[in-house]
């Protein structure tokens, strides 16, 4: 499945992405992420906790830039599935070899350059946003009522904080996803869950994604014995529910429409 929830409010309708676009999508997306893992293993960085906070900020950018296209603001390709996620990867790549050299020369700790810059960046599509008039208050409140109660399981459940961390992440897009379906009368334009969503209704999609999440953490954690690749696919996991998410979020919030 593409890492991308498409929304399509108001009965519009689109093609979506077909079988064969998902399958073609999906393996250059695993080609790329596994040329990334070797090159940041090359660098000897370690996907630890201290590295996915200094590349959170990026994850920001990448979701809020893809509804300013959605709103207008831009109409570069590069803000679309897939090139977006090329283009954000490339752009954390420069800053991260930036940021090494700055370790190297100045003895800064590389994940601060790294972090600070994100924020920077971050900050742009931010004050984009604020020339958006009108505010979904409505759909905000919604989710946030709909998705407390995983916050609340995920806090007594006995797992690793970044397995919970990660389920919530996917969970939180699953969540927007299906509000933004069943309130506000938005498409499915993936395949699968479109058929999923079709057959069982829109909230069915967060207890299979649930499901699915929770079976892959688990298979990780006892199958996969090398740290470093189980970190960097976790944390991958993670990337992809959290741009998702923030970018369905904040399409809801701003009543766009996706295209």
């Amino acid at each position: 499945m593409l890492p991308e929830r498409i929304f399509n409010p108001y009965g519009l309708q689109s093609l979506g992405y077909t079988l064969t676009e998902t399958i073609i999508y999906s393996a250059v997306l695993l080609i790329f992420l596994y040329v990334i893992f070797k090159v940041i293993r090359k660098l000897k960085i370690s996907f630890d906790k201290r590295f996915a906070i200094a590349i959170a900020p990026y994850v920001v950018l990448g979701g809020l830039l893809r509804v300013l296209r959605d709103l207008g603001f831009f109409i570069s390709p590069i803000l679309m599935t897939p090139w977006i996620y090329f283009f954000i990867f490339s752009l954390l790549i420069v800053t991260l070899l930036l940021s090494l050299f700055l370790q190297k020369r100045f003895k800064l700790l590389f994940f601060k350059p790294l972090f600070l810059v994100g924020i920077l960046l971050a900050i742009f599509p931010l004050a984009f946003l604020t020339f958006v008039k009108t505010v979904n208050f409505y759909g905000i409140v919604l989710v946030s009522i709909l998705f407390f109660p995983w916050i609340i399981l995920f806090k007594v459940v006995r797992w690793s904080k970044e397995n919970r961390a990660v389920s919530l992440v996917q969970l939180f897009d699953a969540t927007t996803t299906s509000t933004a379906i069943h309130f506000f009368g938005y498409g499915e334009q993936h395949w699968l869950p479109s058929i999923l969503i079709s057959a069982f209704g829109p909230f069915s999609f967060v207890f299979v994604k649930l499901f699915v999440i929770v079976v892959i953490l688990i298979a990780l954690d006892r199958l996969c014995k090398e740290k470093e690749l189980k970190n960097y696919i976790k944390l991958v996991v993670g990337i992809l529910g959290a741009a998702t998410g923030i970018r369905d979020f904040t399409c809801l919030a701003t009543y766009c429409i996706p295209h």
